[in-house]
């Protein structure tokens, strides 16, 4: 039961007993400059009133814009079904399942979530998810840093440029030198990376497709990390792994990415959930918690939470990591547009990206001065334009068209760069009409 005094004896008494004289004494930690003097509030609303006015904000917004935007958040097909057995109340309301007796249903969904990120990554474990994609790299580099004892990480520009602010903030404090190895003509510099491999380095991360929309390889790279008693981690984009080889299949030893191109809208930005997935004898090194499948004492299948590895369940010197809430019911919807999806309707989802990508990458390519960065791509790729390429984007912006991201914001000497996404959402009359308009506006 809370309190409040009601008079300015109680009031001077409870200030009196906690050693201020006034209830301006609370606030003297904060510097004078930074404090309010006044709240400009609007007068308060009704229920309805509220309502009429949230739907004439939406409807400022601009809702025909076509949508090439990506860098790690894509505009994609979303069953119904998604939303609606995610919004069942068992699922929407439900928090993190501490007591199996109560919570099978909640436990099974991640379990099985676990599964699906196992089989669509080729790994052998999985956590109950992540916050999202970058802390997920943040948590892999650290997996192999207690994995190897050692204290050097070795990080491909391309990965995602939030996925390494993410990381370096993470690890800021820590006794860790982190290496960043230049992009060569969008992809990996493998000879640098050879070139700095030794046995003191804990792990190695790579992204497929990387942000310039490049997809590579890695298993050589991988051989070439193990040898040396590093582990290579690799952040992938979930939805390409319907055509891509997986992490397993290149030899990875932790692969990580954001889900939210897996049943989850894009929302601003969020939320999403973050994945991690790695071969089985790292098990315990893993963040978070992971569910597990057991019999009670009549033999029925259950589940339960196992492996914690956090501090509020062992030793604080033992705890991997200090995350608290998983994603439970974003994770969910990953869970079930997977199972909607089903092998093969994952592959022609992603063959449906591919595809149209393609026809985008020849029909941009075919204009005056612009070019495609080399490489093979996937939904995802990056034109050299003959001007800078933000004026570029403001004018198309104009038209209706949110034609990319400009690679300059992000890498030196790439200010021509425009970073250019296409999903199976985007139609070939929309393609046509980007092509057009970037024409016009070069």
């Amino acid at each position: 039961m809370s309190y409040c005094p009601n008079t300015e004896n109680e009031q001077r008494e409870m200030l009196a007993t906690i050693g201020i004289s006034s209830v301006e004494g609370l606030f003297d930690a904060i510097p004078a400059a930074l404090r309010a003097t006044s709240f400009d509030l609007p007068e308060g609303m009704s229920e309805f009133e509220t309502y009429d006015r949230m739907k004439e904000l939406v409807a400022a917004n601009t809702a025909d814009t076509v949508n090439f935007i990506g860098g790690g958040f894509y505009d994609h097909i979303i069953p119904a079904a998604v939303d609606h057995l995610s919004g069942r109340a068992e699922f929407y309301t439900a928090y993190t399942p501490y007591q199996p007796e109560c919570s099978q249903g909640t436990l099974q969904a991640l379990f099985e979530y676990q599964t699906s990120i196992c089989r669509l990554t080729g790994l052998d474990v999985s956590n109950a998810s992540l916050y999202d994609g970058a802390t997920a790299c943040a948590e892999a580099a650290m997996m192999a840093l207690r994995v190897t004892g050692r204290n050097r990480l070795l990080l491909d520009a391309c990965v995602s440029p939030f996925s390494r602010q993410v990381l370096k903030t993470y690890l800021y404090n820590l006794d860790v030198e982190i290496i960043e190895i230049d992009p060569c003509d969008g992809a990996l510099d493998r000879a640098k990376l050879t070139a700095l491999l030794d046995d003191t380095v804990a792990g190695v991360l790579v992204q497929n497709p990387n942000f310039f929309g490049r997809v590579e390889d890695f298993t050589a790279i991988s051989e070439e990390v193990h040898a040396k008693g590093a582990l290579l981690i690799a952040s992938v984009y979930p939805l390409s792994l319907g055509m891509l080889n997986s992490p397993g299949e290149m030899g990875v030893d932790i692969a990580i990415g954001d889900g939210q191109s897996l049943g989850n809208p894009l929302s601003f930005g969020g939320p999403s959930f973050g994945f991690i997935a790695a071969k089985k004898k790292f098990i315990r090194n893993m963040p978070g918690r992971i569910v597990g499948e057991t019999v009670d004492k009549n033999g029925q299948r259950g589940y339960v939470l196992t492996l914690q590895a956090r501090e509020q369940h062992i030793k604080r010197h033992k705890a991997t990591s200090n995350i608290c809430s998983n994603q439970g019911l974003c994770a969910l919807r990953g869970l079930i547009f997977l199972s909607l999806m089903g092998k093969t309707g994952l592959e022609e989802m992603a063959t449906l990206n591919f595809d149209k990508a393609q026809y985008a990458k020849a029909l941009l390519s075919s204009i005056s001065g612009v070019k495609v960065l080399p490489g093979a791509t996937f939904n995802e790729f990056t034109l050299l334009l003959p001007k800078a390429a933000p004026p570029v984007v403001a004018n198309l912006l104009k038209k209706g068209i949110a034609a990319g991201l400009p690679a300059g914001d992000y890498y030196n000497g790439l200010e021509n760069g425009l970073i250019v996404t296409v999903t199976e959402k985007r139609s070939k009359s929309e393609i046509d009409m980007l092509a057009q308009a970037l024409q016009e506006v070069l």
